[in-house]
């Protein structure tokens, strides 16, 4: 597993490129297309448009996890949250809050919800504690 692969397999020809990483760069492809193990290789990275296109060529599937919608993200949020305490949470002001960030980022924003309302002995996340996890996470993502 090769995350934020970006860092190595960042496009040759950009306006920062290093002929060092370009090096690493070529050497990581020829490893690539050596490897005749049984061996499943997976790269992961935030910024898709910022590799080089011949590191594609290497891997036989390109999966795509798109931002959720405000749909998804609601189900994201019952789902990290189904065994905690949860008051009616304002579905409208939630959905403003997750647009823009991940699965993950979401995801420990519940977390973070959570953990903040059993230590101040609360019994359950409110839609402000969520919000205010979230926000956490937007200025963290970016």
């Amino acid at each position: 597993m090769f995350d934020e692969i970006d860092a190595l397999a960042g496009e040759r020809g950009s306006t920062n490129d290093v002929g060092e990483i370009r090096r690493v760069l070529n050497s990581f492809l020829q490893f690539l297309e050596m490897d005749h193990s049984d061996s499943l290789v997976i790269a992961a990275t935030n910024h898709p448009q910022l590799l080089d296109r011949a590191i594609f060529r290497r891997f036989d599937a390109v999966i795509d996890y798109p931002l959720p919608s405000p749909g998804v993200a609601r189900q994201v949020i019952r789902n990290r949250l189904a065994h905690v305490g949860v008051g009616r949470l304002e579905w409208a002001k939630l959905d403003a809050e997750t647009e823009g960030l991940s699965h993950g980022e979401i995801a420990i924003a519940c977390d973070t919800a959570a953990k903040d309302a059993i230590l101040a002995g609360g019994k359950q996340v409110t839609t402000a504690s969520l919000r205010a996890a979230l926000r956490e996470r937007r200025q963290h993502a970016i």
